[in-house]
C-alpha cells in the first residue's frame, strides 16, 4: 500500500468523502474544480503527521497541491493538500456525467431559465461550466453559438461562448480567472440568454431555408454549402449562370414567403423513416453518421424540409423581410447569395 495512503475508499464513499473535505473550503474546492474533477472518483485519503511543505514533492511555487511518491497507487494521479493537510490522490475513472437536456429544442422562445451546475472546468484560461439544462444554442449547420449570463450565489457572469463536449453543453465564463467567485457543481444559476442576439439568429436562420426553399422550388437548384451570422448570410447553389434579373427575382418570391407566414414545424424522426423521406434525401441526409439514430426535421409548411438542429422562428412571417446584397461565381456550376434580414414584423 502506498505510505501516504491509508483506507481504500469504494467508489461511492470516495467521492461522499471527498466532497465533505472540498466543502469545508471554498478555495480548495475551486482548485479542485478546475483540475479535471473526474480524475476523484476513486480516492485514498490519509492524513500524513508531517506539515504538508514537508511533504515529499512539494512545489512551493504551487501552493496547494504536490505530486505524490510514484507508488502504483499515485503513479497515474496527482494529490491534492485538502484542509488539515489530507492528501487525496486519485487517477482517472470512466466518466459517468449525464447528457445536458437540451431546452432550446423544447421551446426555442425560452430566455430564462434556472440550472444546476453539473461540472466545472479550466480551459484556455477562462472557467466553463455544464449545466444540467440549458436554453444556450452551442453552435452549429452554420448557426453561431448563444451568449448570455448566469447568476451564481448573487453574482451576474457572462457567459461568452457555448461549445458541446461529447454529450455535455459548456459555458464559458468572461474574465474568470477562478480567484474572484467561487464556481463548483451542485450549485444553482439563474440563467439569462442575450434575447436580442437569439432571436435575431433565429429570423436568419428561417431566412436561409426560405432562400434554400424557394430557389429548389423555383429553378430545381441544390444548395451546396451556407454560413450565417447576427442578421445576415450566405448561400451556394448549383447554378451554372447567375444575373442581377435572376437575383431579383429571387429577393421577391423570398419576400412573398415571408409575407405568406407559413408555419415553422419541428420533428424528431427514427433515422430510417427519415431516410424515406425524398426531400431529407435530396439535402444529403444519407451523409449523417451511421451512430445517429433520430433526425431532427425543420419544415416550413409547403415550401422547404430539411434536417437541421438550429433554432428557428415560429413561422416565415417573423423573418420580417430579406435583401439580396451580392452574388458572386464561386465555380462552374458554383453561384454564392448574399442576403441580409431587415426588422420584424410588429
Amino acid at each position: 500500500m502506498d505510505p501516504w495512503c491509508g483506507e481504500d475508499h469504494s467508489r461511492a464513499s470516495a467521492k461522499k468523502a471527498l466532497f465533505r473535505q472540498v466543502e469545508a473550503d471554498g478555495e480548495v474546492s475551486r482548485y479542485l474544480h478546475q483540475w479535471a474533477p473526474e480524475r476523484f472518483w476513486h480516492c485514498k485519503f490519509v492524513r500524513p503527521a508531517a506539515p504538508a511543505e514537508e511533504l515529499p514533492g512539494v512545489d512551493g511555487r504551487e501552493t496547494g497541491w504536490y505530486r505524490g511518491p510514484t507508488g502504483p497507487s499515485l503513479a497515474r494521479g496527482r494529490a491534492f493538500i485538502l484542509p488539515e493537510a489530507v492528501a487525496v490522490s486519485g487517477y482517472p475513472a470512466k466518466r459517468e456525467t449525464k447528457m445536458t437536456k437540451l431546452l432550446f429544442y423544447d421551446d426555442a422562445y425560452l430566455r430564462n431559465f434556472d440550472a444546476a451546475i453539473v461540472a466545472v472546468d479550466k480551459r484556455e484560461g477562462r472557467l466553463r461550466v455544464a449545466l444540467d439544462r440549458t436554453a444556450f444554442y452551442p453552435g452549429g449547420g452554420g448557426q453561431p453559438n448563444d451568449i448570455g449570463w448566469l447568476t451564481v450565489d448573487g453574482r451576474k457572469l457572462t457567459v461568452e461562448s457555448v461549445k458541446r463536449d461529447g454529450g455535455q453543453i459548456w459555458h464559458a465564463l468572461g474574465g474568470m480567472k477562478g480567484a474572484s467567485i467561487r464556481i463548483a457543481p451542485r450549485q444553482r444559476a439563474r440563467c439569462e440568454l442575450d434575447w436580442a442576439r437569439r432571436y435575431t439568429l433565429m429570423r436568419t436562420h428561417t431566412a436561409m431555408h426560405i432562400l434554400c426553399g424557394v430557389v429548389w422550388r423555383d429553378y430545381g437548384a441544390s444548395v451546396t454549402g451556407g454560413d450565417m451570422k447576427v442578421g445576415a448570410g450566405r448561400m451556394d447553389f448549383e447554378f451554372a449562370a447567375m444575373s442581377g434579373e435572376l437575383v431579383a427575382d429571387i429577393e421577391r418570391s423570398c419576400n412573398l414567403e415571408i409575407a405568406a407566414a407559413r408555419p415553422v414545424i419541428t420533428r424528431t424522426l427514427p433515422r430510417d423513416e427519415a431516410f424515406k423521406i425524398r426531400d431529407l434525401i435530396r439535402t444529403k441526409i444519407n451523409l449523417l453518421p451511421k451512430q445517429i439514430r433520430e433526425v431532427r426535421t425543420v419544415e416550413l409548411k409547403g415550401l422547404d424540409l430539411q434536417a437541421d438542429g438550429g433554432t428557428h422562428t415560429g413561422n416565415t412571417g417573423e423573418v420580417g423581410s430579406m435583401r439580396v446584397v451580392n452574388y458572386q461565381s464561386k465555380g462552374a456550376i458554383n453561384k454564392r447569395i448574399y442576403v441580409e434580414i431587415g426588422d420584424p414584423q410588429a
